[in-house]
């Protein structure tokens, strides 16, 4: 039944209209967990105003999103909790959560700190140092590889655990019949970005055409610096296997991605890999036949135009997205324990920020109402409350004295309304009598009482002061 199906929140501020590697990733995994029997709801920057990233505008950055992400964490109410990006929508999600003792996990996709040094010259501590205040609080943080997984532990970020990638080997696979080319294809799919490093790969001197698959902010000063080059830009999903089938080699020129989802794609096309021996490279390719890793990027080229695409293929069939999923779902932890008070559990807390403000004054306000109206010995002390107020404003003794009377009057006032607050409850739960209920009341009743001759005892007090000088 539906009613029975646990639900698996992902936040993420990567989603589509863009297409990368942390959508694919993230698009493929809920698919493979719906059909694992999950209720997987996607919290992204759909729904919320936005504002391009500043140098990457097809990146939308979610405006002010806290109460509107609290409220359908709420409404939502998920078993498990998951935060894929550090973005503003990761940032509400993480703030909520750890505000209201929600347990989740987090995600690290891609050396985050190295591309933000590559584009501002930010430097690296500052960027670790916010890495590791956002992931701590996290139960674990997935990353794509060992290497990855080691070098967040290196440097003390969260509690970094191995899950890896897979890839779609139906829809990615190998031409049927294919056509040799005049003269090798080398080919670059992905973001079009500085921390790409696809200069290296366009500066290589090759015997082929190069063609580069994908946009991003350096396209425009790529294609002026490289009028050789074929640029096709951005193609979807649908279209990329033929791009795959047709080149020759797959150039990955990055020495910062984590992982590198499209080698994947490509390899389970039959393409071989030419790369640098970076992470990324080193934990995908590695030493397979799915293609050579090099220092020299155009000795790896070259000798990646001898790989047979049937290895090729038949490496990448041992990347499955359903291990990759089930490998997630072991590392998630459930939101809350099911014995225990939950946040999630309670509709009435769904006000933050200067809502919840507006909203405590609002049942304050009845609260006083309802206390008026229908508790008599409320109204009995408000009534004595007036006059003793005015006692202590004009009887002769210093300020001091003065605030201790109207302090003590309006406690009376405020342990009535305990008192009265305790008997409702007391009441809704039942209204038959019991040793247990008459306790309770009773120890509001004595509650008033102590402040009654408390506030007595000070007047008495303050009224002899002023007689006496």
């Amino acid at each position: 039944m539906e009613d029975d199906k646990q639900t698996i929140m992902i936040v993420t501020d990567a989603w589509y209209p863009q297409v990368n590697g942390v959508v694919r990733t993230l698009s493929q995994t809920r698919e493979e967990l719906t059909s694992l029997g999950y209720n997987v709801v996607m919290l992204t920057p759909e729904g919320f105003p936005t504002i391009p990233c500043p140098t990457y505008p097809e990146i939308r950055l979610s405006l002010m999103p806290a109460s509107k992400v609290a409220r359908i964490i709420r409404q939502v109410s998920p078993d498990y909790l998951h935060i894929a990006t550090e973005g503003p929508l990761g940032l509400a999600a993480r703030n909520f959560a750890k505000r209201n003792g929600v347990k989740f996990t987090t995600a690290y996709h891609t050396r985050f700190p190295e591309y933000v040094h590559s584009r501002f010259r930010l430097p690296l501590s500052i960027t670790y140092s916010f890495l590791r205040w956002f992931h701590g609080p996290g139960k674990a943080l997935l990353a794509p590889t060992k290497t990855v997984v080691n070098d967040l532990a290196d440097r003390n970020v969260g509690n970094p655990v191995l899950w890896p990638r897979g890839v779609d080997l139906d829809h990615f696979s190998p031409a049927t019949r294919r056509k040799k080319n005049p003269k090798p294809i080398f080919i670059y799919v992905g973001r079009v970005a500085v921390e790409k490093n696809i200069g290296a790969f366009l500066d290589l001197d090759l015997d082929g055409e190069k063609w580069v698959v994908g946009d991003g902010p350096a396209m425009a000063q790529l294609r002026n610096r490289y009028p050789g080059v074929v640029f096709h830009g951005m193609k979807t999903r649908d279209e990329l296997p033929a791009f795959y089938r047709q080149a020759d080699v797959f150039v990955f020129p990055s020495r910062t991605d984590t992982f590198g989802l499209v080698l994947l794609e490509a390899m389970a096309c039959g393409l071989p890999v030419a790369a640098f021996p970076v992470t990324g490279p080193i934990d995908v390719v590695g030493d397979s036949d799915g293609g050579v890793l090099d220092d020299d990027l155009g000795a790896a080229c070259r000798e990646a135009l001898k790989k047979p695409r049937g290895k090729v293929r038949a490496y990448a069939e041992t990347f499955s997205w359903d291990n990759a999923s089930r490998m997630f779902l072991s590392h998630l932890v459930l939101s809350r324990n099911p014995e225990d008070y939950s946040v999630l559990d309670n509709p009435y807390k769904d006000n933050t920020g200067m809502l919840r403000a507006v909203a405590a004054a609002r049942n304050s306000f009845s609260g006083l109402r309802f206390a008026i109206a229908e508790e008599s010995a409320f109204r009995q002390e408000l009534a004595l409350a007036i006059p003793m107020l005015l006692i202590a404003f004009v009887l002769p003794v210093e300020l001091a004295l003065k605030m201790l009377m109207v302090m003590t009057t309006v406690l009376v006032l405020i342990v009535e309304l305990l008192n009265s607050s305790v008997e409702a409850a007391v009441d809704r739960i039942s209204y038959s009598r019991h040793g247990l209920s008459r306790r309770a009341k009773d120890y509001g009743s004595a509650a008033v009482l102590l402040s009654l001759v408390l506030c007595f005892v000070v007047y008495g007090f303050c009224i002899m002061e002023a007689l006496a000088g």
